[in-house]
């Protein structure tokens, strides 16, 4: 396959027409009477029609078939994928799964489609308002079809392997510690386009990280990627952030998470390496889930360590990255996550256990490390 060719810049105005057909992008206007090439006008609007210029998302795409044109939807085995957050009772206890298994070919051929597991979410597609988190479990590529996401744009975060996606603004390539986030219907007939609203791909090693340069962490947002915003401002749908290589210096701090509640969900996963507040048990590809008012923070081990390491500067999460979907909704496990992908780790409340008190009712003032 020839080199792929991305065109940068993040929300920008771009336009893109397949170089067989030169001058397929009509000139001065969006929706001639007849488009070059006899070719079909099509918008794709992200936003309402009545926002803001500044917000407003929108695409033109010249195809040689509108997308209108398909035979009646057939509904279809669901299999693993659900909108169903009432299956199973709410479960308000820390939960951690081991990493997820990837069926082998030899056994089953399991395309992109057929390997979507939903895990957890919340909200209703009735009202577009809502997440899913779904795991991906694949061994094969998708053969003569194609899928497509009308409940909202869909963020991959893949762990292991390559994707190679066609959409139907053109290709991506997307490996580990890349994310993409795609809108899509039938790839295969889009000749030229332009416009804001179109899939994307990150490399997240771009990431430029920010840290507190004094005491005490800074608020965890200053690692926030991307945001799916609510109707209450400042309070997301979803935030996806991610935990970097990146230097440490606060002096006189403990420098791991801290113990926290929060009224936001925290779904976190690991993309490669070893998460600073957990160095055994969470593992590249696997995840946890921390709901609402849920309290959780470093395992025993990392708090002793942390609180009597020298303080001195040092590089924090070399050769990992971990990430974290919060969420202002209260996320609710499937059954498939909570039994059938038999990979929920029954242990994870243990990592707490040997935490024992250092209270010291007669003195302020414990000595200090350093």
């Amino acid at each position: 396959m020839a080199e792929l060719k991305y065109i940068s810049g993040f929300g920008n105005e771009c336009a893109s027409e397949d170089p067989r057909c030169p001058g397929s992008l009509p000139e001065g206007q969006n929706n001639p009477q007849v488009c070059p090439y006899n070719l079909y006008a099509e918008q794709l609007s992200g936003s309402a029609f009545t926002c803001p210029q500044s917000t407003n998302k929108r695409s033109w795409l010249y195809r040689i078939l509108p997308s209108v044109s398909h035979k009646p939807f057939e509904s279809i085995d669901e299999g693993h994928v659900t909108h169903n957050w009432d299956e199973v009772d709410p479960d308000p206890n820390q939960l951690r799964w081991k990493p997820f298994e990837i069926p082998k070919a030899s056994q089953k051929k399991v395309d992109f489609v057929s390997g979507l597991h939903t895990l957890c979410g919340a909200g209703d597609i009735k009202s577009n308002n809502g997440l899913a988190i779904h795991i991906f479990l694949c061994n094969t590529s998708m053969e003569n079809r194609c899928f497509y996401n009308s409940d909202g744009d869909f963020l991959i975060v893949p762990q292991k392997g390559n994707l190679l996606i066609y959409t139907e603004f053109g290709k991506m390539l997307v490996q580990p510690n890349e994310i993409c986030v795609i809108q899509d219907v039938s790839p295969f007939n889009v000749v030229a386009w332009h416009g804001n609203y179109t899939p994307y791909k990150y490399n997240l090693k771009n990431f430029m990280v920010i840290n507190s340069v004094a005491f005490d962490h800074a608020d965890p947002s200053i690692f926030t990627v991307l945001t799916a915003k609510s109707v209450r401002p400042g309070v997301a749908i979803a935030d996806f952030v991610i935990f970097p290589p990146r230097w440490g210096v606060a002096d006189k701090t403990f420098r791991p998470p801290y113990y926290h509640r929060n009224c936001m969900s925290e779904f976190m996963g690991l993309i490669r390496g070893h998460y600073e507040a957990k160095q055994g048990g969470f593992l590249p590809g696997g995840g946890s889930l921390h709901s609402t008012m849920t309290p959780h923070g470093p395992d025993a081990d990392c708090f002793e360590k942390a609180s009597k390491a020298k303080l001195a500067p040092e590089r924090i999460a070399d050769g990992t990255m971990a990430f974290m979907f919060e969420s202002s909704l209260s996320l609710a496990v499937t059954k498939w996550g909570l039994k059938a992908s038999k990979c929920l780790d029954e242990n994870y409340y243990k990592c707490w256990e040997p935490l024992k008190s250092h209270f010291t009712p007669n003195s302020r003032n414990p000595a200090e490390p350093n």
